[in-house]
Formats: structure tokens, C-alpha cells, sequence
């Protein structure tokens, strides 16, 4: 089984449209795919028609961006009905507060000297979400950082011009969302968050007592050291596994679909519950 559960369109911050995206995860030899687009679903459908076109098995997926305690995560919900309107609501209430970041990070770009922020990085994107890796892309290419690492740390976080922090609404409601969708909630890159591994740890153990469902185990950029660590989390916690290569399809990210390190246990695998 060749899977791929992670992956963005331009309809949140990725570079390709969901027809696209399909297109290359059918060429890499996926047999299950997932649009997991930031805290919207708007597209899935047209991912769905091609996905039927190339007899490719799509997942609908969200990746939904939460809190815990005081630490923003994201949840991914694969396996959902988009017509929930639960979840919907839960998006729509997530997509405003993005929107309300945008103009926040836009101001605090013009306090520190770079104008007509919001209007340059709405070049950058083809629907109305302004997400941070749009920022990001608008300063490399208007030469004020010549990558999305520098971009980060001297624009776009902590107390940076553009270091807006949002409060999201707590994982056990998000979870909530989701299991209203039909869907499973997984914590996506548990390991890009900055915890140790006891922090980690005392997070898994709250996701699954809010009745989360897993975790994404295998990345595009894991070490194999990184996925046993991972997987044994699984066990520890009788959490799901997921893997997903967190494809934005931007031309500096080098990550490709469906380039992905093995499972180490697939009885854990999320498919064998979807």
C-alpha cells in the first residue's frame, strides 16, 4: 500500500491545483491519496473527479489548526464528510480567524517598513486565504529573505513584525468536529512542534483521552530514527499511524508525493480503519 494522507492545493497555501495535485500522486504510484487543505475542504470535489478519472482512492482530509494548552497544533481529519455541517462551521470559524491574522501580520509588515504587504501577497494566492507560507513566498520573492527558514524566524514568528498569534479553538473540540464529520483525528508532525519529548508525550496521552484517533508517524522529511520514535508512540498510547509528505508543491520546497518512508507497523495503519 503506497499512501500519501497529507497534502495541500492552492485552496489553503499550497502552489497546485487539486486537479495537479492528483495528477502527480497518480504518477507517483499511490494507491490512497488525501487533499488535506488548512481548515477548508473547498477542494475536494474537484480533487474527486480527478481522482475518478485515474482510478485513484482519495481521502477527504482537513488539516485543522487547534490548540493545546497554550501551543498551536494541527489535526489532521481524514475520512470526513464535507457536507458535515458541524465541521463546516468549525472551518468557517477558523477561516476568519486566518483572515483576521493576515491583516495583522500585513500591518505589522508595514510597521517595520514593507508596504502594501497584504496587497503583494494576495498575488500569491488563488482563493481568499491568506495563509503565513503566502507571506513567506511574498518576502522571498521580493528579496527580503532568500528562504522560507530565514523568512520564519526573522518575519513571521515569536515577537517578529509578523509574529501574530491566533487562538484557535481547543483539540478536544476539534476532535469533536471531526468524529461529527464520520472522520478519524490525527496530530499531524507531532514532532515539528517545538516540545521535548515529554511535552509530546503528555499531549498524546491528552489527544487520545479526548479521544483522538492517531498520529501521522511518517513525514516527508522523518529519519528513520524519528519514525520508530514515532510508531512506538503509537503503541504506547494504542493510537492509528498515519503518513503524509505534507506536499505544498511550492517550486523552493523539494518534498515529492508519495516519497515516503514505510510504515513501520500497518496493523496501526489508518486505512485499515477509514
Amino acid at each position: 500500500m503506497k499512501a500519501d494522507l497529507h497534502n495541500h492545493s492552492y485552496f489553503s497555501d499550497g502552489f497546485l491545483s487539486p486537479t495537479e495535485v492528483v495528477k502527480l500522486a497518480s504518477q507517483s504510484g499511490c494507491d490512497l491519496f488525501s487533499l488535506t487543505d488548512h481548515d477548508t475542504t473547498d477542494g475536494i470535489a474537484e480533487a474527486q473527479i480527478e481522482a475518478d478519472l485515474l482510478n485513484l482512492n482519495l481521502v477527504n482530509g482537513v488539516e485543522i489548526s487547534a490548540l493545546w494548552g497554550n501551543m498551536a497544533i494541527h489535526i489532521l481529519g481524514l475520512g470526513v464528510d464535507i457536507n458535515n455541517d458541524i465541521l463546516q462551521t468549525g472551518l468557517e470559524h477558523n477561516q476568519k480567524l486566518r483572515k483576521d491574522r493576515a491583516e495583522k501580520i500585513a500591518l505589522g509588515l508595514w510597521r517595520s517598513g514593507i508596504k502594501d504587504a497584504l496587497e503583494k501577497t494576495q498575488a500569491f494566492s488563488k482563493t481568499n486565504m491568506l495563509t503565513r507560507t503566502h507571506f513567506a513566498q511574498m518576502l522571498i520573492s521580493e528579496g527580503y529573505c532568500k528562504d522560507m527558514k530565514s523568512v520564519f524566524r526573522r518575519y513571521l514568528t515569536g515577537k517578529k513584525p509578523g509574529g501574530i498569534g491566533v487562538h484557535w479553538e481547543g483539540y478536544d473540540d476539534v476532535v469533536k468536529w471531526i468524529h461529527a464529520a464520520g472522520g478519524k483525528a490525527l496530530i499531524a508532525h507531532p514532532l515539528r512542534y517545538r516540545m521535548t519529548h515529554t511535552k509530546i508525550k503528555k499531549m498524546l496521552i491528552d489527544f487520545k483521552d479526548a479521544l483522538g484517533d492517531g498520529l501521522e508517524v511518517v513525514t516527508g522529511t522523518s529519519t528513520q530514527d524519528e519514525i520508530n520514535l514515532s510508531s512506538q508512540w503509537t503503541k504506547d498510547y494504542n493510537l492509528l499511524a498515519s503518513c503524509g509528505s505534507d506536499f505544498h508543491g511550492w517550486p523552493n520546497q523539494r518534498l515529492r508525493i508519495g516519497n515516503l518512508k514505510d510504515l513501520p507497523d500497518t496493523d496501526k495503519a489508518i486505512w485499515r480503519y477509514l
